[in-house]
């Protein structure tokens, strides 16, 4: 069964957890930092050109690379989210009550929302790139594209960091998160943006004033987020106790 917990106002605003928060701020800042502007770069490189097979690749790698050191540097403090559908993610499997939650959702949005107004002052860019359907992709295909990489994503943070069995494989979860975000950018990316993260997508919108099909990003990361945690959670942990307050996912 779902262990969702809805937690207690002395847990989610506990020392431990005001430390947690401001982690998963400062490591969502970074990797959107480093994401929104490779694809800035890319950009001013080419003159604004349309995205090309290089630029893609650019791109996805330059996200694996922001993700596994923001999920390393975060994953001792508050368990390396930097993903409001990770959490979302993990909320329903019970490693993260349903308040923390929400804490971590607001700080990876301001994380992701400074970043961003942080690469519009320093590039002099005239707009922050943001995530959009291509031509020729309706809505519902996008939604799908997006649950599946997201659920790719949540699965792997599940399968590499969340399950008590990880043993040997909790080392390279940052690793082995990175390189599912750049594949699934590289897959998703030409069809959907291949955002996978509400978060990411977030700050570039707000910047640019452009909310677009924005709500897609959330449904369905959202989706394949709870999915993954459902099926991982439920399935193959689902014989373990509820988790404690005290966890690696605060």
């Amino acid at each position: 069964m779902v262990k969702i917990a809805v937690g207690t106002l002395g847990d989610s605003f506990s020392v431990a957890a005001f430390k947690a928060y401001t982690a998963e701020f400062i490591a969502t800042l970074l990797f959107v930092f480093a994401g929104v502007g490779s694809a800035i770069a890319y950009g001013a490189l080419t003159k604004d050109a349309a995205l090309d097979p290089a630029g893609l690749v650019a791109v996805a790698v330059a996200h694996a690379f922001a993700l596994f050191v923001g999920v390393s540097v975060a994953a001792n403090i508050s368990g390396g989210h930097l993903n409001p559908a990770v959490t979302f993610g993990l909320a329903i499997g019970g490693n993260i009550t349903i308040l923390t939650a929400i804490l971590y959702w607001v700080h990876q949005l301001l994380g992701s929302m400074v970043a961003c107004f942080l690469l519009k002052f320093v590039t002099n860019a005239p707009t922050v790139p943001i995530h959009g359907l291509a031509s020729g992709v309706g809505i519902f295909e996008g939604i799908v594209f997006e649950i599946v990489a997201t659920f790719g994503l949540v699965y792997t943070v599940y399968a590499t960091a969340a399950d008590p069995k990880k043993g040997s494989l909790g080392i390279i979860a940052p690793i082995a998160i990175g390189f599912i975000v750049g594949a699934n950018i590289l897959a998703a990316g030409p069809f959907s943006g291949g955002s996978m993260n509400p978060a990411r997508s977030f700050g570039p919108a707000i910047v640019s004033g452009d909310f677009t099909n924005y709500w897609i990003y959330w449904v369905g990361p959202l989706i394949g987020g709870g999915l993954a945690g459902l099926i991982y959670g439920d399935v193959f942990i689902g014989s373990y106790a509820p988790v404690p307050t005290s966890e690696n996912y605060p």
